[in-house]
């Protein structure tokens, strides 16, 4: 697949996890950055690819894609090399549900936009904001804490030995997490296979600070 544009902002971690995916399968791609403090996201244009004004987005040639699970999986039934899923049905399952505890427990309640009405609607200072994120963030980091610690599929990475969408919802978490000052010393697991992921130097391209529109 040729032709790829990621409409996207650095910082946004769903953002890291297309990136991350896109640079593991050496697939190139047009970085269209979009600020999210400058509401840049609610643009007539950009709701016009993405109508629920978020990020990332990705235009391919078939078709435009919202949503970064669904990007991932794009990605992996068009070019499925190197997988990021197992080949066997309960393994895909494991590493799904694995990314889910970050796709739908975490993220969704921890967003900018989220952040932004706890201020504007009820008052909530930094102080305030950032200990909503570490409340939401640590009930799923347990959860897949737990998880990978007790669970004999969990390798150098969150299922084997190599990287999957799991890694790469984990990764992007992690990354994001610093930024709230969440204390990862509870969760060893995640932090050695985060460790790992930063040495996968497709997945440090992706990061934050390595994007052109990194302030």
């Amino acid at each position: 697949m040729s032709g790829l544009t990621l409409h996207n902002y650095f910082r946004s971690s769903t953002s890291v996890r297309v990136r991350a995916a896109l640079n593991l399968k050496e697939l190139a791609y047009e970085y269209v950055p979009l600020s999210l403090l400058k509401g840049e996201q609610a643009s007539a244009e950009h709701l016009a690819l993405n109508p629920s004004g978020l990020v990332p987005t990705l235009v391919t040639p078939m078709g435009t894609v919202p949503q970064s699970m669904a990007i991932l999986e794009l990605l992996e039934e068009v070019h499925p090399d190197p997988p990021l899923l197992p080949g066997d049905p309960m393994g895909r399952a494991r590493v799904r549900s694995l990314a889910q505890i970050v796709a739908a427990d975490i993220h969704p309640v921890n967003n900018l936009r989220i952040l932004q009405h706890l201020e504007a609607e009820y008052g909530v200072d930094a102080a305030g904001k950032a200990a909503w994120f570490r409340r939401w963030a640590n009930a799923g980091m347990h959860a897949l804490e737990t998880r990978l610690s007790s669970e004999p599929d969990t390798g150098e990475f969150c299922h084997g030995d190599t990287v999957g969408i799991a890694d790469l919802c984990l990764y992007a978490q992690v990354l994001n997490n610093a930024r709230f000052d969440v204390d990862m010393t509870a969760y060893p697991t995640i932090q050695r296979i985060h460790d790992n992921c930063m040495m996968v130097p497709a997945l440090e391209k992706a990061a934050p600070a390595n994007q052109p529109d990194a302030v």
